[in-house]
């Protein structure tokens, strides 16, 4: 019986949402049954019977004839962050009949949004894509995509097909409480850009000083500004120009951190014991500063190869429980910048 009182035409998101899978699941499961367990195949079955849906015979074989290319799309390719992340993709890729086809957004969403219609527009065989803070159109695009999507950088409640990543606001609250267990009272934050994942980084330090009954006071300071190691070294000046009880920092990125810690050397303030300085991602070069600089370690290559891997193995017919979120963690590292009285 067909629940459709108003009738719209039922498309395969409803029928998606109806089961509780992805779109992409849906759409696997219409192209190649056998590659779905029975007991999803008999849900589908009954949802496409309960709510009227009928498949496009000519979408169904045009799905069929998806290209050998995986469409990459990422904020920047200039970001060592990111360059791991693509470092991790290609040798995943390689040695299958696969290829990477990259653009890249510059953090603008709506260029995300164009992306994503281009790509999908020369059918890939899967697409990855960054975080979770896509626009409306570009999340119905993924919705529908008919290909597996993967999310990465990032895990989050709501994946659009797969995802792996980590959480940045427990990452930011883990750091932040290093800096008060190493006996900072009056820890800062400096962010740049300000992006989403800025954005929860900034949530978790503050919430995790809010948890402690710290005050944050004044010692937030942030700008929409590129990231840089020269910019680093102003935001902290700012900021002591403002709080300078600021006895510690959590700076979004290595970037930051670095161009902070040649900052704090220039007013010649004693690295750990009178400013304590943490980073984030854990680039080579925090271990190698002088003093070296704590950093959360984040996995990037790691979701770059677990990425191509997740759509591998979807094309492959290893269809993965709807929603699946790899969450591969991060790690404190601590190092001098942060050790008190060691």
């Amino acid at each position: 019986m067909n629940k459709n009182k108003e009738n719209k035409p039922v498309t395969m998101r409803d029928v998606a949402q109806e089961v509780g899978v992805s779109v992409a699941t849906v759409s696997r499961a219409l192209r190649n049954p056998e590659v779905v367990s029975e007991a999803l195949k008999s849900k589908i079955a009954a949802a496409i019977e309960s709510l009227g849906y009928l498949p496009d015979p000519a979408a169904r074989a045009l799905a069929s004839t998806r290209s050998d290319v995986i469409a990459v799309i990422l904020p920047s390719i200039s970001n060592n962050v990111f360059a791991a992340v693509m470092d991790g993709i290609y040798s995943a890729v390689e040695g299958t009949r696969y290829s990477v086809q990259l653009g890249y957004s510059r953090y603008a969403p709506l260029s995300e949004e164009n992306l994503i219609r281009l790509f999908l527009r020369q059918r890939p065989a899967g697409m990855i894509v960054t975080g979770i803070d896509q626009t409306d159109a570009a999340q119905a695009l993924l919705a529908d995509a008919g290909c597996p999507v993967v999310q990465v950088m990032e895990t989050g409640p709501a994946p659009h097909d797969l995802m792996i990543g980590f959480s940045h606001y427990d990452a930011a609250r883990a750091a932040t409480a290093h800096l008060i267990e190493q006996g900072y009272r009056n820890p800062g934050f400096l962010g740049a850009r300000m992006d989403p994942r800025t954005q929860r980084r900034l949530h978790g330090f503050r919430d995790e000083l809010r948890a402690r009954g710290i005050d944050e006071g004044r010692r937030v300071h942030t700008t929409t500004r590129p990231s840089s190691v020269t910019l680093g070294g102003h935001l902290l000046a700012e900021l002591l120009g403002v709080a300078p009880e600021t006895d510690a920092i959590f700076c979004i990125n290595d970037d930051i951190a670095l161009g902070a810690m040649f900052e704090a050397q220039r007013r010649n303030l004693r690295i750990p014991d009178e400013l304590g300085i943490c980073g984030f991602n854990d680039m080579e070069m925090m271990g190698a500063a002088e003093p070296p600089i704590t950093s959360v370690r984040t996995f990037r290559r790691e979701m770059g190869e677990g990425a191509v891997q997740l759509i591998l193995d979807a094309l492959a017919g290893d269809v993965p429980e709807a929603g699946k979120v790899v969450d591969l963690g991060f790690q404190i590292m601590p190092r001098r910048s942060t050790m008190r009285g060691r």
